[in-house]
């Protein structure tokens, strides 16, 4: 769309891509990096907020001659409070419960935290599959809910699940996952894993999902707490 952008230039030294690579940059969980060392997310994510923003991302690359992306962002001349609210201020997809938030992938755990507490929940949120057992293990009545990635280097979702599940049977879990393969859904639910999200997962999903298991929950077992 032609007029005025704000324009964010990020460069690097590094080692270059070529045209293979820069066809797929944006695809979701794709990366060159080895297993453990980056999730493929960071320019997908990135890219689809610019792209909702109505912007757009400029790239240029080589072998041995480094990138430069330009981030563009159309300038909002007049921005009324209707057109900044968001889908979020949905008050049936608020919440005051405790949410424990596991993802190994620092930026997706720190994504998640954000927009789970501006609905009000009270988010913990680790990078380490065994921190998260340890703190379940210390205080299994603190949480209301687990939300856990599946692809994770020290405990699978899968795995953390079943061990927590051997403290307390009752938490509700929300596995999230990019590889269908590793786990389908079907095993996951037989677990007893409440929801099984593909990533990657929009906001709205996100928290209709935390929602409805929370809801669920809380008619199983009478009224929730509140923090």
């Amino acid at each position: 769309m032609p007029g005025c952008y704000v324009v964010l230039t990020v460069s690097d030294t590094g080692c270059g891509m070529d045209s293979a690579i820069l066809e797929r940059i944006y695809e979701p969980y794709f990366t060159t990096k080895a297993v453990g060392k980056g999730s493929g997310l960071g320019l997908a994510v990135t890219h689809g907020i610019v792209k909702r923003h109505r912007g757009f991302i400029q790239v240029a690359s080589e072998p041995g001659r480094g990138s430069t992306f330009q981030v563009c962002i159309p300038v909002v001349e007049d921005a009324s409070p209707a057109a900044a609210a968001v889908v979020v201020e949905d008050a049936s997809l608020k919440g005051r419960e405790r949410i424990l938030l596991v993802d190994d992938e620092s930026l997706v755990v720190d994504v998640g935290q954000d927009i789970l507490r501006i609905q009000g929940y009270v988010v913990t949120g680790l990078s380490d599959a065994r921190e998260a057992l340890a703190l379940i293990k210390a205080r299994p009545d603190f949480f209301d809910l687990l939300i856990t990635d599946q692809t994770m280097p020290q405990l699978t979702g899968a795995e953390l699940a079943r061990e927590v599940f051997k403290i307390r049977p009752s938490l509700p879990i929300i596995l999230c996952t990019g590889y269908s393969a590793v786990l389908a859904e079907n095993e996951a639910l037989a677990i007893g894993i409440k929801r099984y999200l593909a990533k990657p997962v929009d906001v709205l999903t996100l928290l209709r999902t935390v929602r409805q298991v929370l809801n669920e929950g809380r008619s199983e077992s009478g009224p929730g707490r509140s923090a």
